[in-house]
């Protein structure tokens, strides 16, 4: 680092056994103060504490006898509960949308990247979407748990966490790769609140369990952290302008910050009132158990979308522009000779 050259205001001191170098590792975002390294241990901190959850989650919900009590409740509950009833008889064709839905949100998060050019971002996003669902198979299939039968006494496989809720939070998480940051807000609101409705559905149909869900949520935050974490170790981050949130963002953040917070408050309500103990499990504490489980699973989803987003609010994950362009050709000589001109 040269003598004259001054560190940016609120940066890092050199340190002395930096040397020279100092100046050089900020450019590669290696400096400890620097708006990548800040993104990087933010990101870290996330993916981390994403998989604290995943794994308290697992422990309270599968190995524990009053977890898998609640889940079989939440799922008993759904058909005591006439409400529930009397959507699913009245909408029979939710099913194959929520497949069609599925089938067709993978090839829009490419046809998005594609489109914009991000060629890179795209196979990260696919990558690391296919990276989750196979942590998703992995669990099911040898992470411990006791065995599951269903009413006839089969074996069921566990779906801890659910494949398809992993693919419709990761396909909305994934935006945040290929969308500009402009519309990075609406974009990955709006398919937070459609991955939100599919595992509504999943749960109401009795396909899955709420801590499915909830796992399946915290399992994609911790997924899309590491990518998200190696750009910003690459100097691929930049610091983006702060300003105040457009109408459209607005419009979308708002409802998921209600269903985030309503969601998790709801569900930590009644999740006191619905704990069943061994026997039989009452009708009514089993509905209790089912509206517990729709609240907590929505708001785990809502919750996710809504933390990346902030994490990445001022934030641009788009490559820079040049820092400068010629306004016109350079002459091919750009200091003629002229006759009559000596140089004394």
């Amino acid at each position: 680092m040269a003598p004259f050259d001054r560190p940016r205001t609120g940066g890092s001191p050199r340190s002395a056994a930096a040397g020279d170098t100092w100046w050089y590792a900020a450019i590669a975002a290696e400096a400890a103060g620097s708006f990548s390294a800040r993104i990087r241990i933010r990101m870290r901190r996330t993916c981390l504490a994403a998989v604290l959850l995943l794994t308290v989650a697992y422990a309270g919900l599968v190995l524990t006898a009053t977890g898998r009590r609640w889940g079989d409740a939440a799922i008993a509950g759904r058909l005591t509960d006439p409400a529930v009833a009397d959507f699913l008889r009245e909408h029979p064709t939710l099913s194959g949308l929520s497949t069609l839905s599925l089938v067709l949100a993978v090839p829009l998060l490419a046809a998005v990247g594609i489109l914009r050019k991000r060629y890179a971002r795209t196979i990260a996003a696919l990558g690391t979407l296919a990276g989750a669902l196979l942590a998703a198979e992995l669990l099911q299939r040898y992470a411990p748990a006791p065995r599951l039968v269903d009413a006839s006494g089969a074996t069921v496989q566990s779906g801890f966490p659910s494949s398809p809720a992993v693919l419709a939070a990761g396909t909305a998480l994934g935006l945040v790769l290929v969308v500009p940051r402009r519309l990075r807000s609406a974009a990955v609101g709006l398919g937070a609140l459609w991955a939100v409705a599919l595992g509504a559905y999943s749960i109401a149909s009795g396909r899955h369990r709420p801590g499915d869900v909830i796992a399946a949520d915290l399992l994609v935050l911790a997924a899309f952290a590491v990518p998200l974490a190696l750009l910003a170790r690459k100097g691929k981050v930049r610091p983006a302008p702060r300003s105040g949130l457009p109408r459209q963002r607005v419009l979308v953040t708002v409802p998921l910050a209600l269903v985030a917070g309503a969601g998790l408050a709801i569900g930590a309500y009644l999740l006191g009132d619905c704990l069943p103990g061994p026997g039989p499990v009452p009708a009514e504490l089993a509905r209790t158990a089912h509206r517990c489980g729709q609240a907590l699973a929505a708001g785990t989803g809502a919750a996710v979308a809504l933390a990346l987003l902030g994490l990445l609010r001022n934030v641009d994950l788009d490559p820079g522009q040049a820092p400068y362009r010629l306004a016109s050709p350079v002459p091919e000589d750009p200091f003629p000779e002229e006759a009559d001109h000596e140089i004394s």
